[in-house]
């Protein structure tokens, strides 16, 4: 049965899904705390909005010299990375507040960076959420012949050495976005290669696609081509974007691309995945560094990738509270709950799977590749139910 036969059903659900969403609704209603619409979200998103445009104004405006021009194009890279950790990421779920039409302003940042809101909902609220870590569906596992991220995706000789390239790839990733990505899926009316079908945007959506690759032209490179010659605007542009690609690869990376990541097909023959959809995302989901406060405000809580997928419609200022909630429940249910406990560990650990897997030789079955390595990587980590 080919991936484009297949619509993936997942398991019974076994009362886990039930008894966590009770318990963080007991949260809110026993702390007062609303789940969307959070003074420090839109605090938040002052700050990470002025420090782009600070660092876009004084790259502009004001720096003429090398040795003022690398750290500002850093710090926009980072800013614009952040603008889609936060505001973008929130917005585009629903979890930045409970009026859509506050939320559908947050998801156009997006637009306004160059890539699509339109898109990017239905690639990554429909499909990754839907089939994390599942070969041919996810497709956010699916990066083509350059790479290969899953043990249940063809392994090519140069492959050996992707745990070495893939990072110089990473930082490619919003330039192919600008300029081709958006455009493909709208031609093909699919998103990337995968089996799963999109409706090309009309009427609003398409005006918002078009109008806001225009903005993002005219900022990116028309207003600085006034000022200064194109090949530097080029190299600035790279460079800035380069940094933001690396930023928002490595943060998704560290979530779903790491040694203790399940990988699971469904069964043989049929469409359905043993488990029901609350644990699968348990399964395929890590969270890393879950106590460094700098990671947690400038990824969005995206560290708490777990707390993310079985909850996206929550603002990530909670995570770190429910984070609590979840690995307790998944405790009293069996259930692993997988953590690095720190960003070092996390990137290592996904520098370690991709190399694995782009070894020579045979590569061990799915449900290996997520066991503790070693007690002595055991004694490294932390919340890990084994």
């Amino acid at each position: 049965m080919s991936a484009n036969d297949v619509q993936i059903k997942f398991g019974r659900e076994t009362g886990f899904q039930t008894e966590l969403r009770r318990r963080v609704e007991h949260y809110f209603a026993t702390t007062g705390r609303r789940p969307r619409d959070c003074p420090r979200m839109y605090l938040k998103t002052a700050i990470v909005l002025t420090w782009f445009a600070v660092s876009y104004a004084l790259l502009v405006f004001w720096a003429a010299q090398w040795w003022t021009v690398l750290p500002l194009a850093l710090s926009l890279g980072l800013s614009m990375a952040g603008i889609g950790f936060n505001i973008q990421h929130d917005g585009g779920h629903s979890a930045y507040s409970d009026r859509p039409l506050v939320n559908r302003i947050m998801a156009m940042s997006l637009d306004l960076l160059g890539g699509s809101s339109y898109f990017w909902a239905r690639k990554h609220n429909s499909i990754h959420h839907n089939y994390t870590n599942i070969t041919d569906h996810d497709d956010d596992i699916d990066i083509g012949f350059l790479g290969r991220l899953s043990p249940h995706q063809p392994r090519l000789g140069f492959h050996r050495f992707q745990h070495y390239y893939l990072w110089l790839l990473y930082g490619l990733m919003p330039a192919k976005w600008h300029v081709y990505d958006d455009f493909r899926d709208w031609a093909s009316g699919r998103i990337g290669s995968g089996p799963h079908r999109v409706n090309r945007p009309k009427g609003w959506d398409m005006a918002t696609l078009l109008a806001g690759k225009a903005v993002f032209v005219t900022w990116a490179w028309i207003v600085p081509a006034l000022l200064h010659p194109l090949w530097v605007v080029l190299l600035v542009y790279l460079a800035a974007t380069y940094v933001e690609g690396v930023a928002m690869a490595i943060v998704f990376q560290l979530a779903h691309c790491v040694e203790e990541a399940g990988f699971p097909l469904p069964c043989p023959g049929t469409p359905r995945v043993q488990t029901s959809w609350a644990e699968h995302q348990v399964e395929t989901t890590v969270d890393f560094a879950r106590d460094n406060p700098i990671v947690n405000w400038y990824t969005g809580g995206l560290n708490f990738q777990v707390e993310h997928h079985l909850f996206p419609r929550i603002c990530h200022i909670h995570y770190p509270a429910l984070s609590r909630v979840v690995e307790d429940t998944c405790r009293e249910f069996g259930l692993r709950y997988l953590v690095n406990r720190s960003f070092r560990h996390a990137l290592a650990s996904h520098f370690r799977l991709i190399r694995r897997l782009g070894a020579e030789g045979p590569i061990a079955e799915a449900d290996h590749l997520h066991e503790v390595r070693s007690a002595e990587f055991e004694g490294e980590r932390e919340g890990v139910n084994v």
